[in-house]
């Protein structure tokens, strides 16, 4: 059985689908190849059940495409699933060769003109992993306790324990928790436990990312810009905790099973908080406006982010840590 997924982006939508993989690869056997735009290529390769991945060119059409064109249609696939559910991701199921396309229940813009079939019925009011998970039972398959099937390559961390990594950016200004917040909280952290921080982020996150390490002095590694998706998934492995706003690397670093401390204001922690028992989620409690799910604020100064105390995320912190400890 040869099955084709596709799946373009973001980088915490990968995530989220990875779980859906990994039970049709369980119950149907076979290969996967997965198809996903040039940022996520490296990543994808680190995913245990895909053999083969196709860079999706998003530019230079007139170039690349007829090449690629070709490449996609190499092979002939039992089984297309587009789990974006956009019509970008659903025309490249088209062009795939291949048997029966099956698309989600949260597309949109005609994609399902281009499917036989889809996959449940469209339910927001759950987990995205839980959403994607429907494409598992469409097929009459088992589906198992979620895994995220994914192996990136080990470090060496020049700090000891406990190491903390600090994600305080997002794409969504709307997301961030403030900086002073952020440094607050992190030297309360770090005259209870000692700890060392490690600041990851996008290269246009340096400017928070190096305002929160120099506050933080010889206890702060500011690595933000520096790594790949891949490397900084090797970091995050080493880590004790990860104290991060709603974004990719969270995400991240809860597929590699590593505690998360979230911070969510704008989002629904419900459908896209770290999946798993070991994390915990923080919101600003008492706001009618959240979740807005938008990118800017509609006149009430980001409550819902400035409303999550340096306090509460510190004693969060440390409770999360000794819980590490202890098991």
């Amino acid at each position: 059985m040869q099955v084709l997924v596709i799946k373009l982006s973001s980088l915490g939508d990968l995530f989220h689908a990875l779980p859906a993989v990994r039970a049709v690869r369980a119950g149907l056997g076979g290969t996967v190849d997965w198809v996903t735009q040039p940022a996520y290529a490296e990543l994808v390769r680190c995913f245990d059940d895909v053999q083969r991945v196709l860079v999706f060119p998003r530019r230079g059409w007139l170039a690349g495409g007829p090449a690629w064109l070709r490449e996609l249609r190499r092979e002939r696939y039992d089984l297309i699933l587009d789990l974006q559910g956009l019509l970008k991701s659903a025309l490249v199921a088209r062009c795939a060769r291949g048997g029966r396309r099956v698309g989600p229940s949260f597309h949109r813009e005609g994609a399902h003109g281009f499917y036989h079939a889809v996959a449940g019925a469209r339910n927001k009011e759950r987990h995205a992993v839980e959403e994607v998970l429907d494409v598992v039972r469409f097929l009459n398959l088992p589906v198992p306790a979620p895994e995220f099937p994914l192996h990136v390559p080990r470090v060496e961390v020049a700090a000891g324990h406990p190491r903390i990594a600090l994600i305080p950016c997002s794409r969504w200004p709307t997301k961030n928790w403030p900086v002073p917040h952020f440094i607050a909280a992190a030297q309360t952290l770090r005259a209870e436990t000692g700890a060392t921080f490690f600041l990851a982020g996008a290269p246009e996150d340096r400017p928070a990312c190096a305002a929160i390490a120099a506050a933080l002095g010889a206890a702060a590694v500011d690595l933000c810009g520096q790594t790949s998706l891949v490397e900084l998934g090797s970091l995050l492995q080493e880590m004790d905790l990860v104290v991060s706003v709603d974004s990719g690397p969270m995400h991240l670093a809860a597929a590699l099973n590593k505690p998360v401390l979230a911070l969510f204001g704008p989002t629904d922690p419900r459908r896209t908080g770290p999946y798993g028992p070991r994390h915990r989620v923080l919101t600003a409690e008492d706001l009618a406006c959240r979740p807005c799910f938008a990118d800017t604020c509609q006149g009430r100064a980001l409550d819902c982010m400035i409303g999550i105390t340096p306090e509460c995320v510190a004693a969060t912190a440390a409770e999360m840590l000794r819980a590490a400890t202890a098991g």
